[in-house]
């Protein structure tokens, strides 16, 4: 088996670090596979509204359009979402608000903000680690039936596996909060399937389930801060209850609207399906390479392999001038894993070139 065990574990001190994220890889000069956001141009249709709202800024933001637009997008009404400066602060009002929930989990590997926002709030941690060996795929029964917090991410980052539906639906019980990371969820389309397949975003008849999204990933918007959760209207208004007055930006809320539109979507789809593409291209590629492993069946934006060494491999495409993320950070993981942002295939096959030379050598 690589990487750690599985089963239900305790946080340790100081290790892993939850607080490093793939910004810090990807210093200047460096070709970013690091970070798994787009950087394509912004389109008109979003340009035009986030640049007209910077004439409004002498107002206080009002949420009400782009919360009335999220909810439209997914067949829910207004009071089932809540806006937040990103996805990341959707995970600091849950571990606020929930204070003193019974035995929180976290399964991983994924993304380890959820966690550090929990220890950070005086929260015990347990972890659920999945195996690596078949393919970090979910197994509801390894989740504590007494957890009363249970946080997943679908498609998981880093391993970009997509959970069935299914599966997630059966760790939603009363007396129980589960939390669906979505953020990579308008990533897993493809040509021939229906947008964001798996995801539980329109579910309303399972207690206790928020589920949280990011609009920063796919639209080039990390710098705005723009996110949001969907759930039941009186968990959301406890957390709403510990979130600062105002957190979300004019132009951050112009964005909301804007992405959440017809026309929104429709371009998503169309990425998604490139991305499939351009994705297929990435494992293909990193599959003919002696001793690389890729993880289960990627899904999202990014891929990530096992590679013996894989801690000097990454310093050696440094050397080389490229980034990828590091692997030692996610629990359940190690120094031998490393994830692969998909880029186009011309970026991808100069890569593979690099890498190829490295592990030759």
């Amino acid at each position: 088996m690589h990487g750690q065990p599985t089963g239900v574990a305790p946080t340790t001190t100081g290790e892993p670090d939850l607080a490093h994220h793939g910004d810090v890889e990807a210093t200047p000069g460096l070709v970013d596979l690091a970070v798994n956001v787009r950087r394509d141009p912004m389109p008109d249709w979003l340009a035009a509204p986030v640049t007209a709202a910077l004439a409004g800024l002498a107002s206080y933001p009002d949420p009400r359009p782009a919360r009335a637009a999220v909810a439209a997008r997914h067949g829910r009404p207004p009071e089932e979402v809540l806006l937040t400066a990103g996805a990341a602060e959707g995970f600091v009002l849950l571990a606020r608000a929930l204070s003193g929930v019974h035995r929180p989990v976290v399964v991983h590997p994924q993304f380890t903000e959820p966690e550090a926002a929990l220890r950070a709030a005086g929260h015990r941690v347990e972890r659920v680690l999945l195996d690596p060996d078949d393919g970090f795929r979910l197994d509801p029964a390894l989740v504590p039936a007494d957890a009363g917090l249970v946080m997943i991410g679908n498609p998981t980052n880093p391993t970009s596996v997509l959970h069935p539906a299914t599966d997630l639906a059966a760790l939603a019980r009363p007396g129980r909060v589960l939390v669906v990371d979505e953020a990579f969820a308008d990533t897993t389309g493809a040509p021939g399937v229906r947008g964001e397949p798996e995801s539980l975003a329109g579910r309303r008849d399972l207690p206790g389930l928020v589920v949280v999204r990011s609009l920063t990933k796919t639209w080039g918007l990390a710098g705005l801060r723009i996110g949001y959760l969907l759930g039941a209207p009186a968990l959301l208004e406890r957390l709403a209850a510990v979130q600062p007055l105002w957190p979300v930006s004019t132009p951050a809320l112009a964005a909301a609207t804007a992405v959440a539109s017809p026309t929104a979507v429709a371009a998503e789809r169309a990425i998604a399906a490139r991305l499939a593409a351009d994705r297929d291209h990435l494992v293909s590629r990193l599959s003919a390479l002696p001793g690389v492993r890729v993880a289960g069946r990627p899904a999202s934006a990014f891929v990530l392999i096992h590679r013996p060494g894989g801690d000097r491999v990454r310093e050696a495409l440094r050397d080389r001038g490229w980034a990828v993320r590091r692997g030692d950070t996610f629990p359940g993981l190690g120094p031998d894993w490393l994830r692969i942002a998909v880029r186009d295939p011309a970026t991808t096959d100069a890569f593979i070139e690099v890498l190829a030379e490295i592990l030759e050598a």
